[in-house]
Formats: C-alpha cells, sequence, structure tokens
C-alpha cells in the first residue's frame, strides 16, 4: 500500500478532500521523523514502537568478491510492533495456515482419474 492509498482510503472514511487528508498524513509523517531524530524514540500506543538505535562498526564481507570490508558504525530505525498489530498478523498466519489445511484435504478426498495411455 502506498501513501497515496493511504491517502484515499482515509478521505473517503472521514470526509475530507484527499487534499486535506494528503497534509494531515505527511504532517503525522512528519511529526514522527521529528520525534525519533529529537527523542529517539516514539511509541503509538496500540500500534508499536519506533526507536533509533546505534548500530556499532563491523567487519563484513562484499558479498559479490567475498572481499572484507570496514561497515561504520551508523543509526538505524527500528520498529516493534504493539499488542494489537501482532495479534493481527498472527490472525492471518492463523487463516493461511487454515486455507493450506483445506487445500491439502481437498486435494486429498478428491476422486482420482484413472491414467489412461494412448
Amino acid at each position: 500500500m502506498t501513501k497515496k492509498e493511504i491517502v484515499r482510503t482515509i478521505s473517503e472514511e472521514i470526509g475530507l478532500t484527499q487534499l486535506q487528508t494528503k497534509d494531515i498524513v505527511q504532517k503525522t509523517f512528519d511529526a514522527i521523523i521529528e520525534a525519533l531524530v529529537k527523542e529517539r524514540r516514539i511509541e503509538l500506543r496500540n500500534f508499536g514502537v519506533f526507536e533509533v538505535k546505534q548500530r556499532a562498526a563491523r567487519k563484513a564481507r562484499n558479498p559479490r568478491t567475498g572481499d572484507k570490508v570496514f561497515v561504520p558504525e551508523k543509526f538505524v530505525v527500528t520498529f516493534k510492533p504493539g499488542k494489537e498489530m501482532e495479534a493481527s498478523v498472527r490472525e492471518l498466519e492463523r487463516q493461511e495456515a487454515a486455507k493450506i489445511a483445506r487445500a491439502r484435504d481437498a486435494a486429498r478426498s478428491a476422486p482420482r482419474q484413472p491414467v489412461t495411455q494412448h
């Protein structure tokens, strides 16, 4: 899903124009980025936690050449989903597993066609 699709969906739900909704969505994203830069952490209840962490310098390998390379330390953004998001994803996993099991059961119980030779 893109930002444009998010804007369209929210706009239709709350009755604002897409331009007004785009401004609100963009300002929300800007506020999240600003909070991460200033505070290095932002917690959105029932959604999750974004956090800026410092990754240490390390030695790595170039996957093409196999040569050793030095990777300097850097800041990265991490995300830990909240309980509601985690539960929704787990439900998606459960639904997919059930769909696969149904397909497997249907394949097992389907009558087999005799193989004919030409």
